[in-house]
């Protein structure tokens, strides 16, 4: 049986600190999309200007993607993230990235 318990999984110092904040800056900005999308426009709109036009957006943005960055919560739910696809990666040999592909119909 595969244990499902984060704390009981020993992981490298480099899952710790590269690997899994990776993740967590990816599901960021997913749950930042509104404020992303708005600085990105803001940008698009301003041209050479946008550092001084779109201060308001890009406070906005490093103010929503710190607050996860620094949520210990957040943290712990991407570490479990990671360990699933981790263990799923151990068990199939298939890369998540490749998992979602459909297979072709004729072989």
């Amino acid at each position: 049986m595969e244990s499902t318990n984060t704390e009981e999984i020993p992981l490298r110092h480099v899952e710790k600190d590269v690997l899994i904040p990776k993740l967590m800056r990816e599901k960021a900005k997913e749950r930042c999309a509104d404020r992303v999308e708005a600085f990105n426009s803001c940008c698009k709109e301003s041209g050479f200007l946008m550092v001084f036009k779109c201060q308001e957006q890009n406070s906005a943005l490093k103010d929503c993607l710190t607050q996860h960055y620094q949520d210990p919560n957040f943290f712990e739910e991407c570490k479990r993230l990671y360990i699933q696809e981790k263990q799923e990666f151990e068990r199939t040999g298939i890369p998540a990235k490749n998992r979602s592909q459909k297979l072709p119909t004729s072989m």
